[in-house]
């Protein structure tokens, strides 16, 4: 017998996406957030060495000391924020993190208040913990653009947590410092803890990033490795949580997670010292790539209304289209060869778009872009 609580968990329609289109020929990438870029050339021989060296028994649950220092130092340098490595807890990847967060956050009945558009998995790690979501409606005219005052007319008395993602999984949308703190002094207002998804941090082009960490101790932060470094299957990530969460997530890490693996850590340690000229390079292919989706999404006259700017992701209005997101994803894929994620992952406000996905290399976009070229030339609106 099926749980209620996983019956209740949905599916993630990218990775639905990617099984379906992996079982199709000739098919390009569009679908999922997956980097195409090899790690840093000094990361694998780390970890090959740590191999070597034997390195694969249990550490600590909450990391290896060298890993926590090298991620408070990785603050410091980048932010100018001063972080005890005793509030950083290292993670099998930035979604158990999330997971540790919600467990050491919200009790059955309370809410969390996120954004739609929002990142697919993020109702269902509130739903799994018992929580309820409260959704910020972001609004296309606005560029998809956090309101201050939307999140307060949403919060309540039973509001725990704020759920944030800058840059942001669909939009690409990077939250100014600004918005930060006044969320920060909202969350504060309304005895509530800002949980803030900075995967993608690294990954913007025309913005600046800020931490939440800038502006309060009070937040639970989470990154890892998996994007800017390309090491997705690498299952590497950490939280930095307020001093006074340190020991309840401690003790769920230790029941839940047991730890991250023990050479990937001493891997993350050379991930967090490649010099910057290398993510400097990423993020200008990026950006290339980008500029490529966006001039086609233009020239097929979809809406987009807006640049991304951070990430490697875009949302495109297709409600023009004859049927709807799903309907237009299905044509795509069968008819072009072209996989992309219906925007109905994403939240109610993402329902008419989809999500397309520029990690994949140059070639294959402009590949992509042709095809797409033909197919809508021959759809009528």
């Amino acid at each position: 017998m099926v749980s209620e609580r996983a019956g209740d968990v949905t599916p993630f329609l990218a990775m639905d996406v990617l099984e379906r289109a992996n079982d199709t020929d000739d098919v390009i990438h569009l679908e999922v957030g997956e980097p195409d870029f090899d790690p840093p050339e000094r990361v694998t021989e780390t970890a090959v060495a740590s191999l070597r060296a034997g390195n694969t028994n249990y550490t600590a649950a909450r990391g290896k000391p060298a890993l926590r220092r090298a991620i408070a130092a990785h603050y410091d340098r980048t932010y100018g924020v001063d972080v005890d490595p005793d509030r950083i807890v290292v993670t099998p990847g930035s979604s158990p993190a999330l997971l540790l967060a919600m467990a050491a956050l919200v009790d059955p009945g309370d809410e969390v208040v996120l954004t739609d558009p929002h990142y697919a998995c993020y109702p269902n790690f509130v739903r799994t913990v018992g929580g309820r979501v409260e959704t910020v409606p972001l609004r296309p005219a606005e560029g998809f653009r956090p309101r201050v005052s939307a999140f307060e007319r949403a919060m309540g008395s039973e509001t725990r947590a704020l759920l944030l993602n800058s840059p942001a999984n669909p939009t690409g949308v990077v939250m100014s410092g600004g918005t930060l703190a006044d969320l920060a002094t909202l969350a504060a207002e309304h005895d509530a803890t800002p949980v803030v998804d900075e995967v993608y941090h690294g990954l913007a082009y025309d913005a600046e990033t800020h931490t939440m960490l800038e502006y309060t101790d009070d937040a639970v932060v989470l990154d890892g490795v998996s994007k800017r470094f390309a090491m997705t299957g690498w299952r590497l990530g950490w939280m930095v949580v307020p001093p006074a969460l340190v020991d309840a997530v401690n003790r769920l890490a230790q029941n839940l997670l047991i730890c991250a693996p023990n050479f990937v850590q001493d891997a993350g340690v050379a991930a967090l010292e490649t010099p910057p000229e290398r993510l400097d390079a990423v993020r200008e292919t990026y950006r290339e790539r980008r500029d490529l989706l966006v001039d086609a999404v233009a020239d097929w006259g979809l809406d987009l209304g807006y640049t991304p700017q951070g990430a490697y992701y875009l949302l495109a209005d297709v409600s023009d289209l004859p049927g709807d997101a799903l309907d237009v994803a299905d044509l795509f894929l069968e008819e072009a060869g072209v996989a992309v994620t219906p925007g109905v992952d994403f939240g109610d406000a993402a329902a008419d778009y989809l999500r397309f996905s520029y990690a994949t290399d140059a070639d294959a976009i402009r590949e992509a872009i042709d095809r797409l070229d033909d197919l809508l030339a021959t759809v009528e609106r």
